[in-house]
């Protein structure tokens, strides 16, 4: 359990990087330099795939829900750093709703079981691919609005979809690392999927909106939704009477999440 913990932070750390990379690299895209054309966001989707790596190795060892919170410390990474960045200071209501987002996704680690997933529902490809063709015509409609929020949406749903499909591939060849076991489970194809769906979504969200907040919608979006998705799917294990702990990180996570994206966009301090 130990080391899908560790595993689970080097992908937040990663994770944080890539985002402010990224968010630099949409900033700066025009219509001739479009932003898979700007070297910090090619960086920033480099270091988004080296993390999602080690989240991969992490789900082989811990529930979807556990992983992803972990991951979820990103929010407060991504809000301190983007605020150095541009030299600011946070708000002292953003600080409060990044400590409760914290403390709220700690608590949801916490509730996490250490035994394995003792069944995998039918179906469970069926809802995935449906899951991933909905999502898919949602990025693109939205594609086509101004507002940052409903992209992040889809977006931690594309990405925590490719933890739910990652953790099904698992879940379904056990313990042990049969490749050819593995390429023959059709969640393992919709991984690439949901990772396209999250991807465009993430980046068109960054172009329209504060880093800051759309990664906190973002995160905590691929943490509840593929969360409960893998308890009730994939028989994810809860501590025993910790299921009201779990509850309760949630709120907090949602709370905080919502006001850190209600927050006003931060601005660089003028230059006198």
């Amino acid at each position: 359990m130990l080391v899908g913990i560790l595993f689970a932070v080097v992908a937040m750390v990663l994770n944080t990087f890539g985002a402010l990379l990224q968010a630099e690299g949409a900033r700066r895209a025009t219509r001739k330099r479009p932003a898979f054309l700007q070297p910090r966001y090619l960086a920033g989707i480099f270091t988004d795939l080296v993390a999602w790596g080690f989240a991969v190795l992490a789900l082989r060892h811990l529930p979807v829900f556990a992983v992803q919170a972990v991951i979820g410390g990103t929010i407060a990474l991504t809000a301190v750093l983007g605020a150095r960045q541009i030299g600011v200071r946070l708000p002292t209501s953003t600080r409060i709703a990044v400590a409760l987002c914290l403390t709220g996704l700690v608590l949801v680690a916490a509730s996490a079981g250490s035994e394995p997933p003792h069944f995998r529902q039918r179906g469970v490809d069926v809802v995935l691919l449906v899951s991933l063709l909905l999502l898919a015509v949602a990025v693109l409609a939205l594609r086509q609005g101004k507002h940052a929020w409903p992209l992040a949406l889809v977006s931690g749903m594309g990405f925590g979809g490719t933890a739910l499909s990652v953790r099904a591939a698992h879940v379904q060849t056990g313990d042990g690392f049969d490749l050819v076991q593995l390429l023959a489970q059709p969640s393992t194809y919709l991984v690439v999927g949901f990772w396209l769906v999250g991807m465009i979504g993430y980046t068109a969200a960054l172009s329209r909106g504060d880093v800051g907040a759309v990664t906190a919608v973002f995160t905590v979006t691929e943490v509840l939704i593929p969360g409960m998705a893998g308890i009730l799917l994939l028989g994810d294990p809860v501590r025993p009477g910790w299921g009201w702990v779990l509850a309760v990180g949630l709120a907090m996570a949602v709370a905080g999440t919502v006001v850190i994206a209600k927050a006003p966009p931060l601005r660089p301090p003028r230059v006198r």
